[in-house]
């Protein structure tokens, strides 16, 4: 038993994370601390005043648990990944998941390429973006490589060159043919370093070069060479449009700027690359109404570059955030090199910081009434609920569904909703083994008794889905089905409220079953609607799942019992023949033309349609 008081006194004064865990041992908040000791006894001290977010959140602790470390930075290095795996539910949270790639030019190779590369690693090359468009790198690979005659493909010179015949870009002009032996290793690097400048911002020299090209082409008469250079020119040009400059002093940077609404916020983050703006991405948070825009700040900029191998030289923020002198080792401890916040008040910098806010409040203004209707349907059709069955503080919702057809291979499905919306890694199936026979209520008691036993386990994993007990059971059916809940829930002593999906004549939901009581809804509300899609998604999960079980059970029942037929032999088989009564009519000279078939397994296949209709008539005559 966790006794609150004496855990209190064990604290530490050390640096370190704390982990506030529920009654069902579910994480739902992770901080970190200079003192353990100091900051996790102030929750719990009554005088302190705390935001309603963080009451709601104490209320729901049963115990809390910590790891203590060396330093505040190690600290927070460990909250940022304890946050990122357990996205516990009252911590501000980024809700994208996003991931930018990179263009890689692999200068340590004798003769290098371009290529595009989804991370940044330490192998000796050199890496060009953060880029937010994929589509962007590859577009620009192909114009670096038609510009300055790179080759793109995988071959390992000079080990390979003269062993295969060139290939179509050289047939087209637009590699020199490295892989055989056509141009100097010096002249392709030549080209390459050339290629780096371009990619650096020199554009001046190469539209220079183009546009004499073009017009000696076209001096010449020939005009199809000289198109060529006019579409070569103008693909500089869209690039070099692409990436405007934004300052004079080359450096990386990202702008970031946020804005707030009732229930989330927006921050938007101006990516500068070489003093070029390479692009810009736009990230939702949740659970920051009751947070300082310092907070906020803080707890994106931690999810934000936890998550991306590249940290630029500065960010610019319109304002300071908390825990800056320990964010700031940690960006630099990451990047290599130091790291800077910086706060323009005024100018150019400025307006940039001004301009990326603006597209920020454009965002979230524009995606307003979206994110509204998102939480209607989801958080508030949860509380419409809460409201019909007079209790509060409800998330996890499981929900569970038999499935067969006349007793035949039943199977049930788990489905869990949290916070209103599908959580399908935590979708369960069950494959009923006690009943046979229409007995649905037994196979109801059946699943609930091994979903609920499992819980009790020790040892569970964090992956577990069994490992979190829902806050209520919706049950798809009325008074019988909840009261089978019931009567497991009893005999593991486990209080959880069990809530039955009544249903009209033709299949459609009318009420709420609760407590021996049958309560309607309105049919027009986002609880109802919510409750809806629960119902049809636990119904369609059991009936897939009996499908499949279905299907697999009829092919292993006949071809998968044959001696010496394996599942290429039996996929010949039902490639070849229309059906099984075709295959039973066959005798081993035609199997035998089935090239996976040798005579012994043909012989095989024949013999066990022969004892099979032997055994069928021997049971004609005992009848």
């Amino acid at each position: 038993m966790f006794n609150l008081e004496e855990e209190l006194k064990k604290l530490p004064g050390k640096p370190g994370v704390y982990l506030m865990h529920d009654k069902t041992d579910e994480i739902i908040y992770v901080g970190k601390a200079i003192s353990l000791k100091n900051r996790v006894r102030q929750y719990f001290q009554k005088s302190r005043h705390v935001t309603p977010k963080i009451q709601r959140m104490i209320d729901r602790i049963a115990w809390f648990e910590y790891i203590v470390t060396d330093s505040e930075l190690e600290a927070l290095v460990l909250e940022c990944n304890l946050i990122k795996e357990h996205s516990p539910r009252y911590n501000t949270m980024l809700k994208d998941g996003k991931s930018y790639p990179f263009l890689k030019a692999t200068v340590s190779e004798a003769y290098p390429r371009l290529l595009f590369a989804r991370q940044m690693k330490r192998d000796g090359c050199k890496y060009f973006g953060p880029f937010t468009s994929g589509k962007a790198i590859r577009d620009t690979i192909e114009l670096v490589n038609q510009l300055f005659h790179l080759r793109n493909c995988h071959r390992v010179l000079p080990r390979d060159i003269g062993k295969e015949r060139p290939c179509l870009y050289h047939q087209i002009g637009q590699c020199p043919a490295p892989c055989q032996g056509h141009v100097k290793k010096e002249e392709y690097r030549a080209d390459f370093e050339r290629a780096l400048k371009f990619l650096l911002g020199d554009t001046k020299s190469v539209l220079k070069e183009l546009e004499e090209k073009m017009q000696r082409a076209a001096a010449e008469m020939n005009f199809e060479e000289a198109a060529t250079y006019r579409d070569l020119i103008q693909s500089v040009r869209q690039v070099t449009e692409r990436q405007k400059i934004t300052s004079e002093d080359f450096e990386d940077r990202d702008i970031v700027a946020m804005a707030r609404g009732k229930e989330d916020a927006v921050v938007q983050v101006f990516f500068i690359r070489g003093g070029k703006m390479l692009g810009r991405e736009h990230y939702y948070l949740t659970g920051t109404n009751e947070e300082t825009e310092g907070a906020v700040l803080s707890a994106f900029i931690k999810q934000m570059y936890a998550g991306t191998p590249y940290i630029p030289k500065e960010i610019w923020l319109e304002q300071e955030v908390e825990d800056a002198d320990a964010i700031l080792e940690w960006l630099s401890a990451k990047r290599g090199h130091k790291v800077y916040f910086r706060y323009p008040q005024r100018g150019q910098k400025e307006r940039m910081l001004e301009l990326a806010k603006k597209n920020a409040r454009m965002v979230l203004q524009k995606d307003a009434e979206k994110l509204q209707r998102e939480r209607a349907r989801t958080k508030g059709a949860m509380e419409e609920i809460e409201g019909l069955l007079g209790i509060s503080g409800l998330s996890r919702v499981e929900s569970y569904d038999i499935s067969n057809i006349n007793g035949f291979e039943t199977v049930g499905s788990m489905v869990v909703f949290e916070e209103g919306k599908a959580k399908k890694n935590d979708y369960r199936k069950f494959r009923i083994r006690s009943v046979s026979g229409p007995d649905d209520y037994g196979a109801m008691r059946e699943m609930l008794t091994r979903r609920f036993e499992h819980s009790k386990r020790e040892g569970l994993s964090e992956m577990d889905s069994f490992r979190n007990l829902p806050d209520i059971i919706f049950m798809d059916g009325g008074k019988g089905q909840v009261n089978i809940a019931e009567e497991v829930l009893l005999k593991l002593d486990i209080t959880i409220p069990v809530c039955g999906m009544v249903k009209d004549d033709h299949h459609r939901t009318r009420g709420l079953y609760f407590k021996n009581e049958e309560i309607p809804i309105d049919t027009h509300g986002e609880g109802f609607r919510l409750i809806t899609r629960v119902q049809d998604e636990t119904h369609r999960f059991a009936i897939e799942y009996h499908k499949q079980i279905r299907s697999k059970t009829q092919v292993h029942s006949i071809l998968d019992d044959i001696p010496m037929i394996g599942a290429t032999r039996r996929k010949a088989l039902m490639r070849t023949y229309q059906s099984l009564a075709e295959i039973q009519k066959a005798d081993v000279e035609e199997l035998m033309e089935i090239p996976e078939m040798n005579r012994q397994a043909a012989e095989s296949v024949v013999q066990f349609f022969a004892a099979k209709q032997r055994e069928g008539e021997r049971d004609d005559k005992s009848e």
